[in-house]
């Protein structure tokens, strides 16, 4: 996932489209930031509200136990089958010189790559594994929770072999990057304690039907990431590292497969629900995971790191826009039917959103394009400095 992948690699939409796209919401005031160990620069957190989804709404997952277990579940691979980062990255287990002589050839690979892949590479990485705060986050929400850690629920089967299957994808990647000997990985290290320390704000509000909603754009997100540093890592002479990001975003596609299920049942047993969901989370905008990154130096880390990865191509404001077009189309939202004034509202904002997001767009290249490049370092490839 970062969640961004998602999981994930992971960028949000400049600030001025969130002004432009979300009207302001009264209860949600800032609260003081932290000042502590633990989280001492992310930005500070809003207050939000929590367990907003009703209680009847609990027998809604309650019923549909039996269509997880044959519609979600399946989606899951067994372990025998599932791939393992051992197999992508040398084997320590042979004599040294033939060790050392793998790790050599990955260095000269890795030589031809940019800086400002790295910089990405290793964003994708924080963000994979920040996956404690995501297994929590899905865990929190109301109806579908592993209560005790072993339940037989299908909701809390799939969140803990999705756990088991998201967790190699940071494992593979921090090896790869260590081994590359291109980035600082005491930087990179600190980076993933800030984050999980700090972590997330997405919004979901303990509701099951806010939370598959962001985790059905979020796996999206990640998989279309993933897939682009796949291309541009093929492009740069290194088919190892593009073979990773490519099994990587086969993963989050599968994933992605399985939370839009969800949501699309939800969309055929109460649409005005659902709906009402889905124009909640847009409307909020869709936060990617690593927002709060901090690596104890760079208090814009995250806004730094997701202009690079606009540049490079890897996650845009036009892959937003993409995948909410996708979303609206898979999940055929401009055809729903039997919505009530709240559902049909919901409706209208989901369905007019990428367009205007595609028009602010535009308006915001143009102002780029008039403003003085600058130079940010980051800590995470040995302070050197890119042009923004």
């Amino acid at each position: 996932m970062h969640i961004q992948t998602c999981h994930s690699a992971a960028q949000i939409l400049p600030l001025e489209w969130n002004r432009s796209i979300t009207r302001h919401r009264t209860h949600r005031h800032l609260i003081p930031p932290m000042r502590s160990a633990v989280a001492a620069a992310p930005p500070p957190l809003k207050a939000r509200k929590t367990h907003s989804m009703p209680p009847e709404k609990l027998e809604v997952f309650k019923s549909l136990e039996g269509w997880a277990s044959q519609s979600v579940l399946p989606l899951l691979k067994p372990v025998e089958q599932c791939w393992q980062p051992q197999s992508f990255v040398p084997d320590s287990s042979l004599p040294f010189e033939e060790f050392a002589d793998q790790v050599k050839a990955l260095r000269e690979r890795t030589n031809e790559l940019p800086d400002e892949y790295f910089v990405v590479l290793v964003g994708d990485m924080v963000t994979e594994d920040a996956l404690p705060t995501y297994q929590t986050m899905i865990n929190n929400l109301d109806g579908v929770r592993d209560d005790y850690g072993t339940s037989t629920s299908p909701w809390a089967v799939w969140t803990r072999a999705w756990t088991a299957e998201e967790n190699r994808h940071g494992d593979l990647l921090r090896t790869y990057l260590y081994l590359s000997g291109r980035v600082d990985m005491a930087k990179i290290e600190k980076t993933v304690h800030y984050l999980i320390g700090a972590g997330m704000d997405p919004g979901t509000e303990n509701n099951p039907y806010l939370g598959f909603v962001y985790t059905s754009f979020q796996e999206r997100a990640t998989f279309v990431a993933h897939g682009n540093t796949a291309r541009l890592a093929k492009e740069r002479g290194d088919p190892v590292l593009a073979r990773i990001c490519g099994t990587i975003a086969a993963d989050e596609k599968r994933h992605e497969n399985a939370y839009s299920r969800i949501v699309e049942k939800l969309l055929e047993v109460d649409p005005t629900g659902a709906m009402v969901a889905i124009g909640d989370m847009m409307e909020k905008k869709i936060t990617m995971p690593a927002h709060l990154m901090y690596d104890g130096e760079d208090p814009k880390l995250f806004e730094h790191y997701s202009a690079v990865a606009q540049r490079m191509g890897v996650y845009t404001a036009n892959d937003y826009a993409d995948i909410l077009e996708f979303l609206i189309g898979r999940w055929k939202l401009e055809k729903l039917e039997g919505l009530t004034a709240e559902g049909k509202r919901a409706q209208d904002l989901v369905c007019g959103l990428p367009r205007r997001i595609r028009k602010l767009q535009e308006r915001a290249e143009e102002r780029a394009r008039k403003m003085k490049p600058h130079g940010v370092k980051f800590s995470w490839i040995f302070n050197k400095e890119l042009i923004l």
